[in-house]
């Protein structure tokens, strides 16, 4: 692992650090906060995934999860949304390839060698944070904004007894039945029909999700159409879930969204991370 920068932040440090990935045979490069007090223990991690187009640095620098995370002794990861490099698989479009990774591991070509997202966030990333930081590792929360808040979803319905809580910002709730997803599930895996294990909505059909879960949607959200929100919720209903679905009135897709909501969000953690 190397240290790319550490700036004091609220008490606490940010750091920016790169190391090799096995899951996704590149080098990948994620950002940590770490907060005031950790010399005294293990603290408390957030995840939180980014959506399409981002790298790490996104939401690290605008969406103020820091000062409100500083608050509760909290730890914030912000890790890439895919591998990069030479010799990484790419598309022209915006929402394919890299930056667009969609928290899943491709079997087809030609994703498959490097774009496993799945197991970096599930392993490999999370092998690194607890044996180089002092992380708690009983006590994991996780978030994500949009393609990320997909990811929020569903790697917590597959990963039972892991997260503490689930929240997400305007997430891609039905991916399978939307083109965000049916292009990409096409592409990696081989066929739309196959990205159901890895939708939000299907999986909590299945009854997967075992954490309290909130999410924030804008009504002027510009993707409105794409996110399917409405699918979730009534899937949420269905199975009698710990759910919140929360509409905010005017609110659009855009960091300014995410960052009104963030104080609401960690204190939504916080309580569950605190139990």
């Amino acid at each position: 692992m190397k240290t790319l920068s550490e700036n004091k932040c609220f008490g606490g440090v940010q750091g920016v650090y790169s190391h090799a990935s096995k899951a996704t045979g590149t080098d990948m490069t994620f950002g940590l906060f770490l907060p005031e007090g950790v010399e005294d223990g293990p603290v408390p991690l957030l995840w939180y995934l980014s959506g399409l187009t981002c790298t790490h640095e996104n939401a690290m620098v605008k969406a103020g999860a820091q000062a409100h995370a500083a608050l509760y002794g909290m730890a914030v990861v912000f890790p890439d949304t895919s591998p990069r490099g030479d010799g990484v698989a790419d598309d022209e479009a915006y929402d394919l390839g890299q930056g667009a990774g969609f928290y899943v591991d491709a079997t087809e070509a030609p994703w498959a060698p490097h774009f496993r997202m799945e197991s970096y966030i599930l392993n490999d990333l999370t092998d690194l944070l607890f044996s180089e930081f002092p992380l708690d590792a009983e006590r994991q929360a996780i978030t994500g904004h949009s393609m990320g808040g997909h990811g929020a979803i569903t790697l917590a319905a597959k990963s039972p007894g892991r997260f503490r809580s689930v929240s997400a910002f305007a997430p891609i709730c039905n991916p399978s039945a939307s083109d965000w997803g049916r292009k990409q599930f096409a592409a990696y895996l081989g066929s739309p029909e196959a990205g159901t294990a890895h939708d939000a909505t299907c999986l909590v059909r299945k009854g997967a999700l075992d954490a309290p879960l909130l999410i924030d949607t804008g009504t002027d959200d510009q993707f409105g159409d794409l996110l399917k929100t409405e699918a979730l919720a009534e899937a949420l209903a269905a199975r009698r879930a710990e759910a919140t679905v929360r509409l905010q009135k005017g609110y659009d897709h855009s960091y300014f969204f995410v960052s009104t909501f963030m104080a609401d969000h960690i204190a939504f953690h916080a309580e569950a991370l605190a139990r």
